[in-house]
């Protein structure tokens, strides 16, 4: 067998070696519960998060018994479990961002408070779903350690407008909805400095997607509603501005990119099953001429109350991380 010419190096191997000395994408850890629909929670991250070009690291905080309609029940995982899953894995990749879902009761917001605090400078994108389902204790206990124990290490909150609310102003009896600066104001008195608040009902089937401080609106997003519910929305939202958050863009920069992300994601959106609409994340990935052809059932309309509805697609694509 012949010796290899170091004068001439075989193009697959000098290939190869390009492609090791590459960065590696950033990574982003995810504290989110079980979804067996795979709509949203540890799986709908895991799928937004590649198909930003970053790479999840998924944290599982609770497993909850659904399908595509509505959740049955859930189960709470140890908080020393949780830890222990976050820990393992930290200790040997550095994560770049984090994105909070759905962490199960209140012992599971402690526990991933404990990990968040020893790691201070990462920004977190905190995801607040609705939790109806839960009795009323259980709805009051989330929100209390939530709102004390996350919101004081968030750089972004995101929420639907009647979700924030209900945490944020519980006792608020105005004839008008909160605005998002009202939201902003109450948020950043728990130490949140960001909300970006969606699904704010406007005149003419319209509705507002903002991001706000406490100085007020900086940025937003207005579309025309569908007539189809979707279910995973606000995760893909989410796990989308935090691995643009990743790579450093800034809040302003990064929530007009994820609101893209998720506009497309929706407009290519599928129905699994007998229940709502599942995003579709990638939906870049499908051939020319086909994208878009099942679509969302409907048109325009009125979407689910607790999700985020779009209206036709922007004419560029979302920016790929990497």
């Amino acid at each position: 067998m012949s010796r290899p010419d170091p004068n001439h190096p075989d193009p697959q191997d000098a290939a190869a070696t390009d492609e090791q000395d590459s960065p590696p994408p950033a990574c982003v850890m995810s504290f989110n519960a079980s979804d067996p629909s795979g709509a949203g929670g540890s799986a709908g991250d895991v799928a937004t998060i590649a198909a930003m070009g970053a790479h999840a690291l998924p944290v599982v905080t609770a497993i909850v018994m659904r399908d595509t309609a509505e959740v049955f029940d859930h189960l709470t995982l140890d908080g020393d479990c949780i830890v222990e899953q976050a820990r393992s894995i930290l200790e040997d990749v550095p994560v770049a961002a984090w994105k909070v879902g759905f962490l199960g009761s209140a012992e599971g917001i402690s526990s991933v408070a404990e990990v968040l605090s020893d790691y201070p400078d990462v920004p977190l994108v905190a995801y607040l779903p609705s939790i109806s389902w839960l009795d009323e204790e259980q709805q009051q206990s989330y929100l209390d350690a939530f709102r004390e124990l996350v919101l004081p290490q968030t750089l972004v909150l995101v929420g639907n407008h009647k979700t924030l609310t209900d945490c944020l102003l519980p006792d608020w009896d105005a004839d008008r909805p909160a605005s998002p600066r009202e939201l902003a104001v109450a948020a950043q008195q728990h130490g949140a400095a960001h909300v970006l608040v969606t699904g704010i009902q406007l005149p003419n089937q319209f509705i507002d997607n903002v991001l706000a401080n406490s100085q007020g609106a900086i940025t937003g997003e207005k579309f025309e509603r569908f007539e189809a519910s979707f279910v995973g929305s606000g995760d893909t939202l989410s796990a989308a501005l935090a691995s643009l958050l990743s790579v450093g863009s800034e809040p302003h920069d990064a929530v007009g990119e994820a609101l893209a992300f998720l506009d497309q994601s929706l407009e290519a959106g599928f129905r699994p099953g007998m229940g709502n609409v599942v995003p579709d994340r990638f939906f870049w990935a499908l051939p020319p001429g086909e994208e878009g052809e099942e679509g969302v059932e409907g048109g325009p309309g009125v979407a689910a109350a607790d999700e985020m509805p779009m209206d036709e697609p922007p004419s560029r694509g979302p920016r790929r991380i990497h």
